[in-house]
């Protein structure tokens, strides 16, 4: 006879873990089910955030910016080494241990909770049933289902992995050595994130966008900026670059693509195939269940995630907007307290993003294209970090922060920022807009001195031409 729970959720990474524990926490009886394996072939909880994504890429963001920061700003602040090397071994060491202790916290707290951690690969079946293969093949009946199986690196045709030369970015994280030449296939998020670490430890980088436009999701005044940041760097971002072919001869790739003024081919050690990524729904119910997916393979939901599937939901990179691990923690927590009876919702307008490069790309709202575009009239304040003193203390002063507000009603649509730290700055104004923040609410904020959360505070008062440390014409009061 089949186990039976109030919600089987199915994948454990963000989406899914946060979902099992805020059910448990909720007096729900969980289980939940996943085939993510470790290192050693052992059974982990964390998915691709934790093993192969998000934490381990910022891992080796930070340790190769310390070695930047040594080898390159050290003498400036008079830090001098007679000998500075590299011990990518170490570093790779160290990146297995975050990842280690995360995992092992994330069993803790299933623990803790009374959460069901079952390893295996989970398939929803009619009548919500779930059936478990793995070592100890089961069938479990669930109320609720929730589906958080998350997503893997497209692959392309042009651009098949092998495993050794062309490699997805989860490969990419494991390099024994440096390359000497490094390919990327994409400059989005994850090209521009494995390009810094590498391009920092010594590689010569070039990175292939086929997209015209640098960044298009972002506020054109902050990808501008980046994009001269990053050939500053010495990362080769060559956009309008359509990939052909790639053919590994030896122990080298050769890349052949069209440009904007003909074909050309590049020689790497190494090529990362970074062009986004697709929801692992393959095998993750049975053809019987008639579960309703989009053309891309993403699960139909509606605004709280529901299927269309009586008490089948799913959460994360399974279904539409931005494939965030926070975004799918949100849905989980969400799909949880309605599944306890609680009128929970996310607020999609207000999902801040992020590129962890150094310097940090963040932004939450809407972009000034997309609000010219839309019509909708705002004003614009932007403070360059040159002007703050905690960046000029910290040798990190390039970049600014912009603040858009509603021309008429003065309420912020969207903050984007490219600098240091935006990674934490970006949170105050996600803060802000969650509360309908005008403009002027932020103005009237106290900020410490000397901090680099006061040019959140200096963009806002430049937005009504007010910026005490920086040069503005007179506006009309």
């Amino acid at each position: 006879m089949a186990d039976r729970y109030d919600v089987v959720v199915i994948g454990a990474g963000p989406a899914g873990y946060t979902a099992a524990i805020r059910a448990a926490q909720l007096g729900l009886k969980v289980a939940c089910v996943d085939d993510w394996r470790g290192p050693s072939g052992e059974s982990v909880l964390g998915g691709t955030c934790l093993n192969a994504g998000c934490i381990p890429s910022k891992a080796l963001l930070e340790t190769s910016e310390l070695f930047v920061q040594a080898r390159d700003h050290g003498p400036a602040h008079g830090l001098r080494f007679k000998e500075l090397t590299l011990d990518l071994a170490a570093m790779q060491a160290h990146k297995n241990k975050v990842v280690s202790d995360l995992t092992r916290g994330i069993a803790t707290l299933f623990k803790a909770h009374g959460v069901t951690w079952i390893p295996g690969r989970g398939k929803l079946l009619p009548k919500n049933l779930v059936e478990v293969s793995g070592k100890s093949a089961q069938q479990l009946e669930a109320e609720h289902v929730i589906l958080a199986s998350g997503s893997t690196p497209v692959n392309l045709k042009s651009a098949p992995f092998d495993g050794q030369r062309i490699v997805d970015s989860q490969a990419a994280l494991e390099f024994q050595e440096v390359p000497r030449r490094l390919g990327i296939i994409g400059a989005g998020v994850i090209g521009l994130e494995l390009g810094s670490v590498w391009r920092r430890l010594g590689a010569e980088v070039v990175l292939l966008e086929a997209q015209e436009t640098f960044l298009s999701m972002a506020d054109e005044q902050v990808a501008r900026e980046a994009l001269k940041q990053f050939t500053a760097q010495g990362l080769d971002i060559r956009l309008g670059a359509r990939v052909l072919e790639s053919k590994v001869e030896k122990n080298a790739v050769t890349v052949r693509y069209q440009g904007k003024d003909g074909e050309h081919a590049e020689n790497v050690d190494r090529l990362i195939v970074a062009v986004g990524r697709r929801p692992n729904t393959d095998g993750l119910m049975s053809d019987d269940t008639r579960l309703l997916l989009d053309e891309w393979g993403f699960v139909h939901v509606d605004e709280h995630c529901r299927t269309n599937l009586p008490k089948v939901y799913a959460v994360g990179d399974l279904v539409r907007g931005p494939m965030l691990a926070h975004k799918g923690m949100e849905e989980g927590v969400m799909v949880a307290e309605r599944l306890a009876g609680r009128e929970t919702a996310v607020n999609y307008d207000v999902v801040p993003s992020v590129i962890y490069t150094q310097p940090e790309i963040a932004w939450v709202g809407k972009t000034e294209q997309a609000l010219k575009a839309a019509g909708t009239a705002c004003r614009a304040g932007v403070f360059p970090f040159a002007a703050n003193g905690r960046a000029k203390a910290m040798g990190e002063a390039a970049g600014f922060i912009k603040i858009l507000a509603d021309a008429g009603t003065d309420r912020v649509l969207g903050v984007h920022l490219v600098g240091p730290n935006c990674s934490e700055l970006v949170a105050p104004a996600a803060l802000a807009m969650s509360f309908g923040a005008s403009n002027e609410d932020i103005m009237l904020t106290m900020f410490a001195h000397p901090t680099l959360s006061e040019a959140l505070h200096e963009a806002s008062l430049a937005v009504a031409g007010h910026a005490i440390h920086l040069a503005q014409p007179r506006r009309a009061k």
